[in-house]
């Protein structure tokens, strides 16, 4: 799969393909249904596959804090799209320049000009271009004029209720793992590369392997029995912390930090993906690091009896 930095790395040879424009955080089932329909569009047609998307999300250039939380990060998103099948991603940076090109405009530069789409699959809640004026039905007046087929992608329901993002979210957020991969359509997981913290895991007889979450806040927060693939051949048990480490130094931006059960190797450098199995407790913040140490033994026991019992 090929990645395209930005509309200035457009050449002649990306021009004529299908494609699909949107956020695709966690890649969940609506969106497998959409990737799925246009594979076959573009298979149809002999033309390549091409997911737009914006780095950062529109949302979060205009409100940082109070945007949703991240299901995955970029390359995340990158990873699997391309397992899904998809032939090129074309992530745009967005700014403040970006924010006010009208949508006619966006559609002439990007999909006429830059990609010279042929058909395109929009969800009906799509926005684009200055102040969200572009929508579907601008989109679809707009494929009359130019000459490319638009086409809504067909709604996606899990117990009669639409797959959503913020569904998952709200999964995440109540620990309940069994249906956020009912909506996923695979157990949900956040993969990194394990990097140098404080080492203070250490000092308090649990040393931890740190993730950056390439992402301002995770969409959970608290202590979690998980399993880690990555590290030789199947998963490895182990109790994670997803949060701003509140009683060490109460930041703003989450981490994610495993400790792994049994295992006492140097791991830095490392790309690992971690399985959320159990929520075992919210996040919370200790009068004193003893007062941590003693939390982190009780749930290290909690989450080895949890695993023998699962």
């Amino acid at each position: 799969m090929e990645l395209i930095r930005g509309l200035h790395n457009l050449r002649p040879r990306h021009r004529g393909c299908v494609a699909t424009i949107g956020a695709f955080d966690g890649l969940h089932k609506g969106h497998q249904r959409v990737l799925a329909h246009l594979e076959a569009e573009g298979q149809a047609r002999g033309l390549p596959t091409t997911v737009i998307v914006f780095e950062p999300l529109p949302r979060e250039y205009f409100a940082p804090v109070r945007s949703p939380a991240r299901l995955m990060s970029f390359r995340e998103k990158f990873v699997a799209l391309r397992e899904l099948g998809v032939d090129r991603v074309l992530r745009i940076g967005f700014d403040d320049r970006f924010s006010q090109m009208s949508a006619d405009d966006f559609i002439q530069q990007v999909f006429v000009e830059g990609l010279d789409i042929q058909f395109m699959m929009a969800g009906d809640d799509l926005r684009f271009g200055r102040d969200r004026e572009g929508d579907f039905n601008v989109l679809q007046a707009a494929g009359q004029r130019w000459g490319f087929e638009v086409t809504d992608a067909d709604t996606c329901e899990v117990d009669g209720e639409r797959v959503s993002s913020t569904r998952i979210r709200k999964a995440l957020e109540a620990g309940d793992f069994a249906m956020a991969e009912r909506l996923l359509g695979r157990p949900y997981a956040i993969s990194g590369k394990v990097v140098y913290g404080q080492q203070l895991g250490r000092t308090l007889g649990a040393p931890t392997a740190n993730l950056q979450l390439h992402r301002l806040r995770a969409a959970m927060s608290g202590v979690y029995a998980v399993e880690v693939a990555g590290l030789g051949a199947g998963l490895m048990a182990g109790v994670a912390n997803v949060g701003t480490r509140p009683t060490v130094d109460d930041r703003v931006k989450a981490i994610l930090e495993v400790h792994l059960l049994d295992f006492d190797r140097t791991i830095y450098g490392k790309r690992i993906e971690v399985f959320f199995r159990k929520k075992m407790r919210n996040e919370q913040k200790f009068d004193s690091l003893d007062d941590l140490k003693v939390q982190i033994t009780k749930d290290i026991a909690s989450a080895r009896a949890w695993f023998e019992q699962h």
